[in-house]
């Protein structure tokens, strides 16, 4: 017991002894390592916060991704889908965007049709001399992408006309051509089973002036052909050709005279009434509340329509 008693007295003393010799330094002790707790909590703190915003955002995105699942579900459990064939190399009616999303006129047009209808719009590419064995085959509900109803009026059920449209020559600025008769030994091209192909075909005193009327499978291929000097023209829309010329900013210019008028519709599969008599009604009220005309001034810089007019 006395020498456990001892024991504790010289502990006490090791401790005393320590106290009164290191008074000076312990304050500084205590005050750095108060400040590492402070800095310590403070990150802990930070990351925290940082963490539940990080959480709080993917929340947030969570419920909106969930929100337009929901809305495109409903809109497909309403009223189905509405797929629409286009030929993606057709600006400014529909085409792949620089974003790599596909947008147009028609396809405004189209997803505002849809949503008016109850159903979920599905923007589906074709070749463009595929049109019909899809049509056919019931992979897309209609053609909805500047689509001549001229020469057509009997191998489909149409929708009333929506605007018109000229058929043109685009040839390079430099090229000494100024009219049609010019192309007299030249070689033209057309893109294939096209409007333009068509009403050219109904012009041989025309075309028997050319050199050659070669097809192409787009327009895209076409412009190329005629920028390397492959082909002397292209015929086709001229509601395409000012566009590509406009934001391509090309060297290339449309000759004065067209060769044929024509008004653009959307075609249904012969005998599909219900669907268009749908997308009439759709598109009387979209002419009506000023729609077509908004969404035809953000592509044209004017009211190219004429629904109601």
């Amino acid at each position: 017991m006395k020498k456990s008693f001892a024991a504790v007295l010289a502990v006490l003393a090791a401790f005393s002894m320590t106290a009164c010799g290191g008074s000076s330094s312990a304050p500084a002790t205590t005050a750095a390592a108060t400040t590492a707790a402070a800095t310590t909590v403070a990150a802990e703190t930070k990351a925290e916060e940082t963490k539940a915003a990080e959480t709080k955002a993917e929340e947030t995105k969570a419920e909106e991704t969930k929100a337009e699942e929901t809305k495109a579900e409903g809109a497909k459990a309403e009223g189905g889908t509405f797929i629409v064939g286009f030929d993606q190399d057709f600006p400014p009616m529909g085409f792949v965007g620089n974003d790599g999303e596909f947008t147009g006129f028609d396809l405004d047009l189209a997803k505002e049709a849809a949503a008016r209808m109850g159903k979920e719009v599905v923007y589906q590419p074709i070749a463009w001399d595929s049109k019909d064995a899809e049509l056919d085959a019931g992979t897309i509900d209609c053609i909805w992408n500047g689509f001549t109803i001229n020469g057509r009026e009997e191998n489909y059920t149409w929708s009333d006309p929506y605007m018109t449209n000229d058929q043109v020559f685009v040839v390079a600025k430099d090229s000494g051509i100024a009219s049609a008769k010019d192309l007299a030994g030249k070689v033209v091209e057309v893109q294939v089973d096209s409007s333009a192909q068509a009403a050219l075909n109904d012009l041989p005193e025309l075309t028997g002036t050319f050199s050659a009327l070669q097809t192409t499978p787009d327009y895209n291929t076409a412009i190329m052909d005629l920028q390397s000097g492959a082909v002397d023209a292209i015929a086709m829309d001229s509601t395409v050709a000012g566009y590509k010329i406009t934001t391509g900013n090309l060297d290339l210019v449309v000759l004065p005279d067209s060769f044929a008028a024509e008004t653009y519709g959307i075609g249904f599969k012969k005998g599909n009434t219900e669907l268009a008599d749908q997308v009439n009604a759709v598109m009387k009220e979209m002419a009506a509340d000023g729609t077509l005309e908004k969404i035809s001034n953000e592509w044209f810089g004017m009211d190219v329509t004429i629904i109601g007019k």
